[in-house]
């Protein structure tokens, strides 16, 4: 057993509360198992079981209720999470009930979903907490019995001794309740997991299957009105004059009005956005009233000058520029064209770049492009609101909690502990929902109007409101000597508005001479995260380019990026490096061994491999390409990912195939236009998304096995899948895709 300190005492870990039936309530503060948290003064720390930042409920039945206090939108954190504190409380998960934490800030800290650090950052924590509320229970147990707590043993949820004297938790909770909290607390080796390895089934499967109310879109309130909000036709456009004379003569109508979600002046927040900040609100009774309502609006627009904005990024402040007019984008294909020509900001340099490539026998030089791309939630963006003068209630889809808490408490001038954030399951997130102007747009609204009122986008809002993937480009150059060695390796990319580059990534540290730089062209077409951000194109083009450099320098694209990661081992170059050469090849190798890449019998097939490193993980996918009616189809795909320890694996594979899937949808399809500042794209009819039929008939799923603590697995597996379609494309048509969608005419430009 391995031994750790709870660094947690009495006040700030668990609060032990006799209830009336006679059960216990740990509640367990997770945010004070964080870096620091034992530096906070102790009348800081939160005191009754209510106010801590999660809870054990063990009744006297012996059941186990579990809060989750990170967002869901189908990563089944619901499930891995409790899985986690399961484990070392060694509870029956059978007698497990898990429900949706609303927000807190000081119980539960900094709640975020995204970035894949669910898992990663609640690992250590909930295994403190469990094993601490398992020590006090063994513990009320030996003073029951008068034995040695060291002879007390627990499985799943019961409490044994030699002497054949047992109970279960609950019969146990009350006396636990007086135990005092260990210092230290003796967690399981992997090796004893009985509940983390182990499949459970999505806590809320049955009720998403059979349609309960669950998502923001189904959340109501008596009273409660319905809004929409109209937002200009273009990117480059302001709200001048609007006529709501017919609209208000519409039934079910309360009221129309304009109004700005942010103040003039006032600092952009981390993850705040001012895409359309003038909007004009139709409120009334259903939401079929409100859209009918909106089509007998009169609205004029104006062009939208350019301005200049403070960034404050927690602290960190800097002013940003945004241009005014209408974009397009083949204009701004043009616009990256020219820029990428001039001189770009120096990421990393390694040896002598220039003189290798001035020596070179042969430069291997190719450019890459990808356009915005929408995210496209299955469930729209909506929030309810409730503002008053005093207090403000919040309910909805929204990933960054902690981040909209600080938003919405600015924006409506009221005390944080005056904010109430409930949040709901989402349907689909992929970055989308950590903006949360929707949230503010609704309290708007809602204090306007007095009353209750649930903010509704339809799809077209949506789709055209921005917070879009950026459009990116990078020209990727090797340099050969005359024995087909790579000595210099060169990456210069660029976007609008950021660049795509990570320059301490793979193959940083593998070559001697080695540049990486980045620019940037500002827009007035709102970016934001979208699943695994700027690895979801740096991966397509750096895999593409390898693979092409292999076969240029007469190597196997594996051998090719082993012996890259042979050398990094080896002799690295740098101090930065972000990833682990072994971690990375152990991938590779698990792929190519599951993937039968090196049998006779496979190397006729139209197939592309990738992998890459992000969000702490390792991922990589063999792609099998054929021709279905003239038109590409991924008929079958392997994946090897090392994201540490898989706690719940069923759901784990499940993640890889839904990225499989989505990966090949968005590199063959997904692309959003502009012209004159009007996305061209705004519903599903328009913006291609993989269809139910086009997706691989067999995703095979592999997990490198170590006791690594977890790390990354919603957004690791997305990015190589663009490499490896590429790739796969090639060996398919025979013509190399620079250009993203690669389903469109290829390198055909938009």
């Amino acid at each position: 057993m391995k031994t750790t300190k709870t660094n947690l005492n009495r006040r700030s870990f668990l609060k032990a509360s006799v209830l009336s039936g006679g059960g216990m309530l740990l509640s367990v503060s997770w945010f004070t198992t964080a870096q620091g948290a034992d530096k906070l003064p102790a009348e800081a720390l939160p005191l009754p079981w209510v106010e801590l930042n999660g809870y054990i409920q063990i009744t006297p039945d012996n059941v186990i209720k579990l809060m989750c206090p990170n967002p869901e939108f189908g990563q089944n954190v619901m499930t891995s999470l409790p899985m986690i504190l399961a484990e070392e409380l060694d509870a029956d998960w059978k007698n497990v009930v898990v429900d949706m934490a609303a927000h807190d800030g000081v119980k539960y800290g900094f709640q975020f979903t995204g970035g894949s650090q669910s898992v990663r950052a609640y690992w250590k924590p909930l295994r403190q907490a469990g094993a601490s509320a398992r020590h006090m229970l063994r513990e009320a147990a030996a003073q029951a019995w008068g034995v040695p707590v060291e002879e007390v043993t627990t499985k799943a949820g019961t409490l044994s001794h030699a002497s054949g004297k047992s109970a279960t938790y609950g019969e146990m909770a009350s006396k636990a309740a007086t135990i005092t909290v260990p210092k230290t607390a003796k967690l399981k080796t992997p090796a004893d997991f009985s509940v983390v390895r182990h499949s459970k089934k999505n806590v809320e499967g049955k009720k998403v299957v059979t349609g309960k109310p669950l998502f923001g879109i189904d959340y109501e309130q008596p009273g409660m009105l319905l809004a929409m909000v109209q937002h200009p036709p273009a990117f480059g456009m302001k709200l001048k004059s609007f006529d709501a004379s017919q609209a208000l003569k519409m039934p079910g109508i309360n009221a129309i009005f304009s109004f700005k979600v942010f103040e003039d002046g006032s600092e952009r927040g981390m993850f705040e956005t001012r895409t359309f900040n003038e909007l004009v609100a139709i409120v009334g009774n259903s939401t079929w009233e409100v859209m009918n309502a909106r089509k007998k609006l009169k609205v004029n627009w104006e062009p939208a000058p350019d301005f200049k904005e403070v960034l404050n990024m927690r602290g960190n402040k800097r002013e940003e520029f945004t241009p005014g007019g209408l974009e397009s984008t083949a204009a701004q294909f043009a616009k990256m064209d020219e820029r990428a020509k001039q001189p770009a900001t120096v990421l990393r340099k390694d040896g002598d770049p220039e003189t290798a490539f001035k020596n070179a026998a042969q430069v291997l030089e190719r450019t890459y492009t990808a356009p915005f791309l929408a995210h496209n939630t299955m469930e729209p963006m909506n929030c309810f609101a409730h503002v008053t003068a005093d207090k403000a209630l919040f309910v909805g889809p929204l990933q960054a909690p902690g981040l909209a808490e600080e938003t919405l408490a600015n924006r409506f001038g009221l005390p944080k502990d005056k904010v109430e954030i409930q949040m709901t399951r989402m349907g689909g997130g992929f970055g989308r929902r950590a903006y949360p102007h929707y949230m503010v747009e609704a309290g708007v609204i809602s204090r306007q109007v007095k009353a209750p009122v649930k903010l509704v986008y339809t799809r077209e809002d949506d789709m055209t409101y921005g917070i879009y993937r950026p459009m990116y480009t990078a020209t990727y150059r090797a340099a050969l000597d005359a024995d087909k060695n790579l000595i210099g390796f060169h990456v210069k990319g660029g976007g609008i508005p950021e660049h795509p580059v990570h320059a301490h990534r793979f193959p940083a540290g593998a070559v001697a001479n080695y540049l990486a730089e980045g620019w940037e062209i500002p827009s007035n077409i709102t970016i934001g995260a979208f699943r695994a951000p700027r690895s979801n194109f740096n991966a397509a083009a750096e895999q593409s380019f390898l693979d092409e450099l292999a076969e240029l320098m007469g190597k196997d694209p594996f051998d090719l990026r082993l012996d890259l990661l042979k050398q990094a081992k080896a002799n690295p170059v740098g101090k930065f490096n972000d990833y682990d050469a072994d971690r990375y090849a152990g991938v590779l190798t698990l792929l190519r061994e599951k993937s039968g890449w090196d049998k006779p019998e496979n190397k006729a097939k139209n197939r592309g491999v990738a992998a890459y490193f992000c969000h702490n993980s390792y991922a990589g996918h063999v792609v099998e390409m054929t021709l279905r009616n003239g038109q590409p189809y991924v008929q079958k795909t392997y994946s090897a990912i090392d994201c540490g320890v898989v706690v719940n694996p069923d759901a784990a594979r499940n993640m890889v195939e839904g990225a499989v899937v989505d990966g090949i949808g968005n590199a063959l399809y997904g692309g959003l236009v502009q012209k004159e500042g009007v996305p061209e794209q705004t519903n599903f009819d328009r913006y291609r998304m993989i269809r139910h039929n086009e997706a691989p008939q067999h995703i095979e799923v592999h997990f490198v096995q170590n006791d690594i603590d977890p790390t990354g697995l919603g957004e690791p597996p997305f990015p190589p899948v663009f490499g490896a379609v590429a790739n796969a494309l090639y060996k398919t048509t025979g013509k190399r895709s620079y250009n993203q969608p690669f389903g469109r005419e290829i390198d055909k430009r938009i």
